[in-house]
């Protein structure tokens, strides 16, 4: 899981950059990197992986996540399902130049700033409101570009709608023994999920005795092993059942072998049935094509 350093130059006549993507899940690859850029990732739909500093998990129906300067992270559209569209905005501390973020007016967003360290992840009301905003920023000017995302990191420093990803500031200092281990235990698992795993064979994967493993994975992944798995799973059911293939089949390719039981671990992890999902996931498509 070694971390690739990224180097990332602003647009053409701008001090920061703006990617949108809206391709295939398929066409993004797994990549962990860091750079002193800040980052904000708005995902306008869909399913698929965040991965930030140590925190890895999945999101649902978009997602909206600030990440602070060399913390490590992986692209949000590996693992997603459908057609990824995200808009990313990439900008340095100085980007208004050195010292502007120390005036009286920058006070709450160099607060922001800090917590992006630990990585944000915002929801309800205020990524609602950016994604509308988000939209609208493609179509400005460098200048309004500019004032607007002045504007986005205000509001994002004044909303109480976030959860901090990590418990503590996890910029670029991993160990390379940690990160060549955790890159074994995702390997494993993303070839395995499929039957059942033994956490011995985990566990001397990672040359640790079993409590010793637990404890690791906890501290690092920030969740249980069996969590993480689960969630791997989860997220494999829901890409196959969106390609029509039947809950039954889903279940036990994915790993589990009672269908009751895969039913309410998908209910914990989507909120809704494998049925509810799928329906749920159509009507939302279809209201776009018609919208």
């Amino acid at each position: 899981m070694k971390a690739e350093f990224e180097i990332i130059q602003p647009d053409e006549g701008s001090s920061f950059r703006i990617l949108h993507h809206k391709v295939s899940a398929g066409t993004f690859r797994w990549s962990y990197h860091y750079h002193p850029e800040y980052e904000i990732v708005l995902v306008f739909q869909g399913s698929g992986r965040r991965h930030v500093g140590n925190h890895l998990s999945y999101y649902t129906n978009g997602d909206l996540v600030m990440i602070g300067s060399d913390v490590p992270h992986s692209g949000f559209g590996y693992g997603a399902i459908g057609t990824h569209e995200e808009v990313v905005i990439q900008f340095k501390e100085n980007f208004l130049g050195d010292g502007f973020i120390q005036v009286q007016e920058m006070s709450a967003i160099k607060l922001l700033f800090e917590r992006s360290k630990q990585g944000i992840s915002f929801y309800g009301e205020t990524r609602e409101e950016l994604n509308l905003r988000f939209r609208k920023l493609l179509e400005l000017s460098h200048f309004e570009r500019l004032i607007e995302l002045l504007g986005i990191l205000q509001f994002l420093a004044k909303s109480t709608e976030y959860v901090l990803l990590n418990a503590s500031d996890i910029r670029y200092n991993f160990s390379l023994k940690d990160q060549e281990r955790l890159n074994k235990i995702y390997k494993f698992v993303e070839d395995n999920f499929g039957q059942e795993i033994d956490i011995q064979e985990v566990a001397d994967l990672s040359s640790l005795t079993i409590p010793a493993f637990c404890n690791y994975f906890k501290k690092n992944a920030n969740q249980t092993f069996t969590e993480f798995v689960n969630e791997y799973r989860i997220n494999q059911a829901c890409k196959m059942l969106l390609k029509g293939e039947e809950i039954t089949d889903v279940c036990f390719h994915c790993g589990f072998n009672n269908v009751s039981y895969f039913g309410r671990v998908f209910r914990e992890f989507k909120g809704k049935s494998p049925s509810q999902f799928r329906r749920a996931f159509i009507e939302e498509l279809n209201q776009s094509v018609s919208a």
